[in-house]
């Protein structure tokens, strides 16, 4: 293997030489302005956000071209503290974190409560404040709203219209990569073949 890795790259430095390397980038070129790339992608999504917030279904500190770049970053793998390092501030964790739910953006600690859930979901109808309902549970009334806000955007469905247009545009951008990746792939071993070719009429 090493042997083959050594020739590789002996004919890629001949080919180089020989052509200026210009058989290697061409098969990008046919990709570039056909498919989004990653800027263009958040500008999309940020329309779309700016048309949900406009709307009004939801509120935050947070900008649609942020909006959308939390998007990017969450499906990226990015934690929330992550994401707000991205945005900037990492003292924007919490309100990063609110505005993931909000849009249904969820990770598996969100549902790791230290109590019943069905307990929880029974005492927010029962007409009991906050306070006591927190108190009742064991936790503070801060980390009761953010639980709160899980149940309620887990059954909210009037936003589903435009996350639904932003899963397209998600998927899209992933099969834009899937193609970039196969298509540098392609070029590369374009570049061998050819290489070896030229270096066969030319020995």
């Amino acid at each position: 293997m090493p042997e083959e890795v050594a020739k590789k790259e002996q004919l890629l430095q001949l080919f180089a030489n020989m052509t200026g390397n210009t058989k290697i980038v061409e098969p990008m070129k046919k990709i570039h302005g056909t498919l989004r790339d990653s800027d263009a992608v958040e500008r999309e999504i940020a329309l779309i956000m700016r048309e949900l917030l406009d709307q009004g279904f939801f509120k935050t500190k947070l900008r649609p071209i942020q909006l959308a770049k939390l998007i990017c970053a969450y499906y990226g793998g990015k934690n929330d503290t992550e994401i707000a390092r991205e945005l900037g501030d990492e003292k924007l964790s919490k309100t990063v974190a609110r505005a993931r739910v909000r849009m249904k953006l969820f990770r598996e600690l969100d549902f790791k409560m230290p109590f019943d859930r069905n307990q929880m979901e029974h005492l927010l109808v029962s007409g009991k404040t906050m306070k006591e309902i927190s108190e009742e549970l064991g936790i503070s009334p801060s980390t009761l709203r953010e639980y709160r806000h899980v149940l309620e955007a887990m059954v909210d469905r009037e936003m589903d219209q435009y996350l639904e247009r932003i899963r397209d545009v998600m998927e899209d951008r992933d099969l834009t990569e899937s193609m970039t990746s196969s298509a540098t792939k392609d070029a590369f071993g374009e570049s061998i073949d050819i290489t070896e070719a030229e270096l066969i009429d030319i020995t």
